[in-house]
């Protein structure tokens, strides 16, 4: 079973091309979301502990502890240590289902994927990327974001130049859907993914 990595800076497209996959028939473990539901489940006291004042109606309230950990280190260190590894096991038990109902392909979604050296876990990398320009208008239209908001996210991430070198396959969401959907095609015939 192929494990195919996606990752692209926050507004190139990423989600949208995790989509695409998923509608070839290719299962997708997306981190974002696992995070969002260890935020509502059993992260919960983990992290309630470790940044106190962050938990509100039972769930870790995101604007509360990004306030604590944007611009630390050490805050954001602390909060990786603890979400990591149970990122780690939800992976494994997605990976141990797709391989059980026989997939030849599964799309592991990991934002940070070089950021928290996951490329060592998945086969090929596939970078999704834009413009700069787009890539700055598509977040900056996001609700509660601001210009300086952007810069700090940006800050934590590996640049876009330096992902699209490290790339086995690359695909350019700034020239519309349907070639990027061309190139997800691509892709799995490439990869001899049966979709």
């Amino acid at each position: 079973m192929i494990r195919i990595g996606l990752t692209g800076s926050i507004g190139m497209g990423k989600s949208t091309t995790a989509k695409m996959f998923a509608d070839r028939g290719v299962p997708v473990h997306d981190a974002d979301a696992c995070v969002h539901a260890l935020y509502e489940g059993r992260g919960v006291p983990l992290i309630g502990d470790a940044f106190p004042g962050t938990i509100v109606d039972g769930k870790v309230d995101r604007a509360l502890l990004s306030k604590q950990v944007l611009g630390n280190p050490e805050a954001m260190k602390r909060l990786e240590d603890i979400v990591h590894p149970l990122v780690h096991e939800e992976e494994q038990v997605f990976l141990d289902l797709a391989r059980m109902d026989g997939h030849s392909a599964v799309l592991m979604d990991i934002p940070l994927l070089f950021e928290t050296g996951a490329q060592t876990r998945v086969d090929v990398v596939v970078v999704v990327s834009a413009d700069a320009d787009i890539q700055r208008d598509r977040v900056l239209a996001r609700d509660g974001m601001t210009e300086e908001r952007f810069q700090a996210i940006l800050e934590t991430q590996v640049p876009d130049a330096e992902k699209r070198d490290r790339a086995d396959f690359l695909i350019d969401t700034g020239q519309g859907l349907a070639i990027a959907g061309q190139r997800v095609d691509e892709i799995l015939q490439e990869l001899g993914v049966v979709a």
